[in-house]
């Protein structure tokens, strides 16, 4: 009675799907581009890290590559709606001075 004894998987093999957020780091090139350069190097390295085992940190590079394009979006669309706040306003109070 013999048994063959097969090793346990390994645990790197299991979460190799892991997002690059490559798309929403272009993206917010237009909101905000000194933070979106970041998010976009640290997009850029977690395939490699993928490709080479380094699980571990692919996913600190992916977390950090969302972090920092999600802020470049939110600072970019805060500051769009801070302009146009003080566009509407100016027209508005420049149509009031003018009566």
């Amino acid at each position: 009675m013999s048994q063959q004894w097969t090793p346990p998987p390994s645990p790197t093999a299991a979460p190799t799907n892991i997002p690059n957020y490559l798309i929403p780091a272009i993206l917010s090139v237009f909101c905000c581009w000194p933070l979106s350069i970041v998010a976009i190097i640290f997009a850029a390295q977690v395939n490699g890290k993928v490709a080479s085992g380094d699980i571990a940190g692919a996913m600190d590079a992916s977390k950090k590559a969302k972090l920092f394009s999600f802020i470049a979006i939110g600072i970019g669309l805060a500051v769009g709606l801070v302009y146009l706040l003080i566009t509407v306003l100016g027209i508005g109070l420049g149509a009031i001075n003018s009566r």
